[in-house]
């Protein structure tokens, strides 16, 4: 195993160990609408289904691979959205594992003619899990690996702890303001900041996991109209903000859909140093869209080792554009 491999393991039982780790986060944010914010629930008359890959940093031993899909729809009676997402996020090839399956809920109502304003409740149980027989530990390395030269793994003197798994209900919500043009929102992640650790030292310096605060908002510049046989056309200037702890990040670009093939471009900045420039390329056809990004590191972790991030994202809208109006700007979100 390369000494950058080794380091990166040490990152992340450092962040297992910790309650002050960042929650995953999509480059497409705008194809994992219900992560990003629970007032999005709803945002098509019939189902909505998303289903969402990324790798981030393969070069380093397949570092961070987070899987989620979910599904969403509006129903007109009840002026209510409902959804159901599942996320896994699986750091160190099965070093650290999260899986969550959230159920949320949002609520519209018409401000006037052209502005409306959504409520997003979300509920999730969450399990963590942490592979001890992947750990490795300081004293079982030396100059010549993690195994003597005739092939024996060093031992270690640590002791593996008896719980090493726990499960908490976390509670999120969000609002949503938005128009034919615009929109704008806020969520408020991690509200109950549970308590995620499961070793039973140190619990008074545990203050469970930071509340997580995002802003996002966006304008959509119509080129066309859609029809039976094609996609509209638009240009979608966007921005998104992202607190949570120590943790913070910026992105700013635009997403633009010309017919079957959409695109974009976006800059990814951290509280403290440059992250990434993040390049989209897709395909859409009916209610399906096909995208891939890829995550180009700027930051110091670059030199040609991290192997830069890549997204995969797959969505399937059931409405048929022909009997739907929505007369808002969320097109990049279906």
């Amino acid at each position: 195993m390369q000494r950058h491999n080794f380091l990166i393991l040490i990152i992340v039982v450092m962040w297992s160990f910790s309650s002050q780790a960042q929650d995953p986060i999509f480059s497409q944010y705008y194809a994992a609408p219900l992560q990003l914010n629970p007032a999005f629930a709803g945002n098509t008359h019939s189902p909505h289904i998303a289903i969402n890959y990324r790798n981030q940093w393969p070069a380093l031993n397949q570092a961070y691979v987070t899987y989620a899909v979910s599904y969403s729809q509006f129903f007109k009676d009840f002026n209510s959205g409902i959804g159901l997402m599942i996320l896994t996020d699986d750091a160190g090839q099965g070093l650290y594992k999260t899986t969550k399956v959230s159920g949320v809920y949002s609520y519209k109502l018409k401000l006037n003619d052209n502005l409306n304003l959504k409520l997003g409740l979300e509920g999730s149980l969450v399990r963590i899990n942490l592979n001890w027989e992947k750990l490795v530990f300081g004293d079982e390395f030396d100059e010549t690996g993690f195994t003597s030269p005739g092939g024996t793994p060093f031992p270690t003197q640590e002791i593996q702890p008896e719980n090493l798994s726990n499960n908490y209900f976390d509670a999120s919500a969000g609002l949503l303001l938005y128009s034919s043009h615009f929109y704008a929102g806020i969520t408020t992640k991690h509200l109950n900041t549970p308590n995620e650790s499961f070793l039973e030292i140190n619990e008074s310096l545990d203050g469970g996991l930071p509340l997580r605060i995002g802003m996002h908002a966006g304008y959509e510049f119509k080129i066309s109209e859609g029809n039976k046989k094609r996609q509209a056309s638009f240009i979608s200037p966007n921005v998104m903000f992202v607190k949570q702890g120590d943790f913070g990040q910026l992105n700013i670009g635009a997403y633009g859909n010309l017919g079957a093939i959409f695109g974009g471009l976006w800059y990814r900045q951290g509280f403290a140093n440059p992250d990434a420039a993040i390049v989209l390329v897709g395909f859409q056809s009916g209610g399906y869209k096909i995208g891939y990004s890829y995550d180009i590191t700027v930051s110091k972790l670059s030199l040609g080792r991290s192997g830069g991030s890549h997204e995969i994202s797959l969505i399937m809208n059931f409405d048929k554009p022909e009997k739907v109006d929505y007369n808002d700007c969320f097109g990049l979100f279906r």
